[in-house]
């Protein structure tokens, strides 16, 4: 186990039927960091990611969040000890505007039921933690708006204040640029490296290389069920085993 370590993975394996999804992966996230997870489709990317939240259960190895063991532990206890994520598909309930949206998941943070039936009032403590979730990601002035008439990006906004109103130590986005119009790309960018900045540990699986590439401190790469590299940018675009397993070019 290692001191100061946000999540880490040891040995991590996972079978169902005969197949081989995940192979004796390892991996130390630190305090923190930005980690992009990266690699053709297939790779084990998203399964990693359903390990590390608690939808799946690995047939061997270790998940500690902040030290502690949560290998058994089911997803509403990780959320509960401080792990969030998003899905690569809309979580949002259409029916709701974008404020309700995001004080439910503050008022899941607080411990207390939830209740979509009656108008939050401004002074809310939840209903307070949404609006300062919205302004962080630029869309407090969409707050009254409907979830189901917003753009994928502005969704994806509100997905990640949704997170930040549940106060996660640990965020996971999975592909969180998918279905998004390049016009909404750059903004969106900012939003996650505003996630970053506030200190929080984000681990990000995107198949835009120029936004993994532009936020990431380090880059892991999955091929197989394996985790081929994990660097700097930089040296894993120089790898030559990463070259030639993912981007399909022998250095």
């Amino acid at each position: 186990m290692t001191d100061h370590a946000a999540l880490e993975l040891e040995h991590v394996t996972l079978r169902i039927g005969g197949a081989l999804l995940l192979k004796d992966v390892s991996l130390t996230v630190p305090e923190g960091e930005m980690l992009g997870v990266i690699g053709p489709n297939g790779a084990g990317k998203t399964t990693l990611f359903n390990i590390v939240s608690g939808v799946l259960r690995p047939s061997e190895g270790v998940v500690r969040l902040a030290g502690a063991d949560v290998t058994a532990q089911p997803v509403h206890r990780r959320a509960a000890a401080g792990l969030g994520r998003t899905f690569q598909t809309s979580s949002l309930f259409p029916a709701l505007d974008v404020l309700e949206n995001v004080r439910l998941a503050a008022q899941a943070r607080e411990g207390r039921a939830a209740s979509v039936f009656r108008i939050p009032r401004r002074t809310d403590a939840a209903t307070r933690r949404a609006l300062a979730a919205l302004e962080e990601v630029g869309m407090a002035h969409r707050a009254d708006a409907g979830a189901s008439g917003l753009s994928h990006g502005e969704k994806r906004k509100v997905e990640i204040a949704m997170l930040i109103a549940m106060e996660p130590r640990v965020i996971l986005l999975d592909e969180p640029m998918a279905g998004v119009g390049s016009a909404d790309v750059p903004a969106l960018t900012e939003v996650i490296r505003g996630l970053h900045r506030g200190g929080r540990t984000v681990l990000m699986v995107e198949h835009h290389m120029d936004v993994v590439l532009g936020l990431a401190d380090r880059v892991a790469v999955m091929h197989h069920g394996e985790l081929l590299a994990a660097d700097s940018p930089e040296a894993v675009m120089a790898n030559p085993t990463v070259q030639s397993a993912y981007l399909g070019t022998a250095a």
